[in-house]
């Protein structure tokens, strides 16, 4: 048996990178027939949940959200997904968002479907409502140059108002595109590359990145990129929004 003890997973204070080579899979309740891995998670000191599902052709979630929403993304494949009796078929780069107190199922996926989730505890806030249940295609989404630079491309997937408290975003940078400057702020990320490579700096340390990638940074984790190939680079990111930063 070939024995191998290198890895470019690496996990710090502030920030991590998962790279599929180190994936343990975990068993989630109704969630059945299928490979799960959670990914991000706040056993880690993070405050929120990542996890990335590969079902079987007898692949199926069931649950019901109590305390925390989900927002799920089909990475590749097609299922079909029913939330609180709506149910639609969503197919590669389409997603949904579940709110708390819902019932969801996900069946009938092809096989090899891959769905990646991100779970927050809601935070509700006084004059606004719970979010609906929001089904979308990031394909119909507009990518706008962000701060500017035609290279650097940003898609807004959920709604943008005070009732939200998480957002999830595409980034795309065409090949030599990068942040332009190195970002230090109290929100807290968790992303997923959806194609391409690069180099990621946090925290000051540098790290190469390619598909299939998962990133942590904390609040307050310095951070840049650069893409770098023939190909664009692609990911998909949760960062926690609308809310006052401290607890009182």
């Amino acid at each position: 048996m070939e024995i191998s003890a290198l890895t470019r997973s690496v996990t710090k204070s502030n920030h991590a990178i998962i790279s599929p080579d180190g994936y343990i899979n975990s068993s989630v309740p109704g969630w059945t027939n299928c490979t799960v891995n959670v990914i991000i998670n706040e056993a880690m000191g993070a405050g929120f949940c990542q996890a990335f599902i590969t079902l079987t052709a007898s692949g199926k979630l069931t649950g019901k959200t109590k305390l925390s929403q989900i927002f799920f993304y089909v990475a590749e494949g097609q299922c079909s997904a029913t939330i609180s009796g709506e149910t639609k078929v969503l197919n590669k780069g389409q997603f949904v968002y579940v709110p708390v107190e819902k019932q969801y199922s996900f069946e009938d996926p092809a096989p090899g479907t891959q769905l990646l989730s991100f779970h927050k505890v809601y935070e509700p806030l006084e004059g606004y409502n719970v979010p609906p249940v929001i089904f979308g295609d990031a394909a119909a989404v507009e990518g706008p140059a962000y701060l500017g630079d035609p290279a650097l491309r940003l898609q807004v997937l959920l709604p943008d108002n005070h009732s939200f408290d998480m957002a999830i975003n595409i980034f795309t940078y065409d090949p030599g595109g990068h942040l332009p400057l190195v970002e230090t702020h109290v929100m807290e990320h968790g992303l997923m590359y959806l194609q391409g490579q690069g180099v990621y700096m946090l925290d000051h340390q540098w790290y190469p990145i390619k598909k299939g990638d998962s990133i942590w940074m904390a609040p307050y984790c310095q951070q840049w990129f650069t893409a770098m190939g023939k190909e664009p680079a692609v990911y998909i990111y949760y960062k926690n929004v609308n809310r006052f930063p401290i607890t009182v």
